[in-house]
């Protein structure tokens, strides 16, 4: 085991390097830099003072000068600092960090509760209205938007429902049940699309394995019903669906960069966002391998977690 995880950090070298690459070269391709965004029309005016921000920022040398300098900081594990404020680029995201996790669990939370039941249930009344019902509403959830149902459930909830009032965000340590509640809505719209494939994942596997020999074997000698789905037949199944999860869960950080837009939440896609329209080029640089580096290190902890739920699985 102990192996097998040290293989798959050292793989992580080339992904981040590739990573880092190729967004170190892509945010120098949008037009106009932090310099243009700070002096606005001096910049046109050729003055001095833009030559000199851009030598005090570096941006006067060769790109592949800029590249090896901060992959060298990297390496020694500073991300740099912000072009726009000067603070530390790493303290700015794991400031930001405590929402985009909450976010994250209150999506995977949501989703887990409304997908696997009714996973169960579709694959149980499978060819009657019910299955039918439930893989409407899983093609709805796949269909919808999230910024789009996040915007819908904002106005119903808060302006004609008054469940929700709209506010700015409060801290847990704050008020934990405000901040429970501005977490609601986002976790629903951005949940909604992992609950829309996990019902489908766990419908799909928990079927094939109803069908297995030692499930028709385990109802032959007369084990209730309800241990045979629980205790013979579910866990099985649950193993394409953790990987389906693990999967979408790397996502979620993706699809948190609109949602906290949406929803005014202060974490790293919101302060993603902010970066690429102020052409803060190493906080995007930074925030770009920090979401890579958790991504696959969440595919690996899901790897590791295949040993616990199936027993045969070894890794060496």
């Amino acid at each position: 085991m102990l192996r097998y995880v040290l293989r798959r950090l050292v793989s992580l070298i080339p992904v981040l390097l590739g990573i880092s690459m190729v967004t170190f070269a892509l945010i120098r391709l949008i037009p106009g830099d932090v310099v243009d965004l700070i002096l606005g029309n001096e910049v046109a005016m050729g003055g001095e003072r833009a030559a000199e921000l851009r030598r005090l920022f570096g941006l006067d040398q060769p790109i592949y000068v800029q590249y090896l300098q901060w992959a060298s900081d990297v390496v020694r594990g500073d991300l740099g600092h912000s072009l726009r404020t000067g603070k530390p680029v790493l303290g700015e995201i794991l400031g930001r960090l405590p929402t985009t996790i909450e976010l994250t669990l209150f999506s995977l939370v949501f989703a887990l509760l409304i997908a696997i039941p009714m996973g169960i249930i579709a694959a149980l009344k499978a060819g009657t209205r019910t299955e039918a019902g439930v893989q409407v509403l899983g093609l709805l959830g796949l269909s919808v938007p999230n910024f789009w149902l996040g915007t819908l459930l904002i106005l119903l909830t808060s302006r004609y429902l008054g469940w929700f009032p709209a506010a700015n965000y409060v801290p847990f340590s704050v008020d934990p049940w405000r901040n429970i509640q501005i977490f609601i809505l986002p976790g629903i719209a951005l949940g909604a699309a992992l609950a829309a494939i996990t019902l489908r994942m766990t419908r799909s596997s928990l079927l094939e394995v109803l069908n297995r020999e030692y499930v028709t074997t385990a109802r032959a000698k007369g084990v209730a019903e309800r241990q045979v789905i629980v205790r013979h037949a579910l866990k099985n199944a649950m193993i394409p669906v953790v990987t389906v999860v693990g999967i979408q869960v790397g996502r979620l950080l993706g699809g948190a960069i609109i949602i906290e837009q949406v929803f005014n939440l202060p974490g790293i896609g919101r302060l993603a966002i902010d970066a690429i329209q102020q052409r803060d080029y190493t906080m995007i640089q930074g925030v770009v391998l920090f979401t890579t580096l958790a991504f696959v290190l969440i595919n690996l902890a899901v790897d590791l977690l295949y040993a616990f739920i199936d027993p045969r699985i070894r890794y060496s």
